[in-house]
């Protein structure tokens, strides 16, 4: 069985991440740490500088994850900004900007980024689906109002069967995949 970090303030991800990997053998412990991000339209940017920025927190190979809402009526309006536009506006916001529009598709990106000292590795991975026009059950993020293709429900409703959809455990698979052959 390997062993990972995750770093991050996001408890709600680590528990995710920590319950994907583990059906891949590998156990991840978790460093709650704040992370400086870089302003960039690139996830996998973003993601590369924080990965290192932990490592050199945390003093052992690490992975971080980064992830965007993309809209494509607000022309992939949050993206990279979804935390901060998540934290200004919310769910509500969003709902508001996209009143009146018949064009509600959307995806999620999940970019896991692993760095050692030395190897930095990059693995993504994408869902495409709808902005709902209500917020279903309570939750966290954008898992309230995101309908992946494929189902009626939000993330929020999908409770544990989310991760048959997400972009993380996509994502997460892709890192696994590199990872234990490493």
């Amino acid at each position: 069985m390997k062993n990972i970090t995750f770093a991050s303030t996001n408890q709600n991800k680590f528990l995710e991440v920590q319950s994907i990997l583990s059906t891949r053998s590998i156990t991840v412990d978790f460093s709650q740490r704040h992370l400086v991000e870089i302003q960039s339209d690139s996830l996998k940017e973003i993601a590369g500088e924080k990965a290192k920025t932990a490592f050199a927190k945390v003093g052992r190979p690490v992975i971080v994850e980064d992830d965007g809402l993309f809209i494509d009526s607000l022309a992939g309006f949050p993206g990279p900004y979804s935390s901060f536009v998540f934290k200004t506006i919310g769910n509500d916001g969003i709902l508001k900007l996209l009143a009146g529009s018949a064009k509600r598709s959307a995806y999620f990106s999940s970019v896991i980024a692993f760095y050692n000292g030395i190897i930095l590795s990059i693995s993504d991975g994408r869902v495409d689906g709808r902005i709902s026009d209500r917020i279903t059950e309570c939750d966290w993020g954008y898992d309230p109002i995101f309908v992946p293709n494929g189902t009626d429900l939000t993330f929020a409703e999908l409770k544990k069967s989310k991760n048959e959809y997400s972009h993380r455990k996509r994502a997460l698979e892709k890192f696994a995949q590199w990872y234990l052959k490493l």
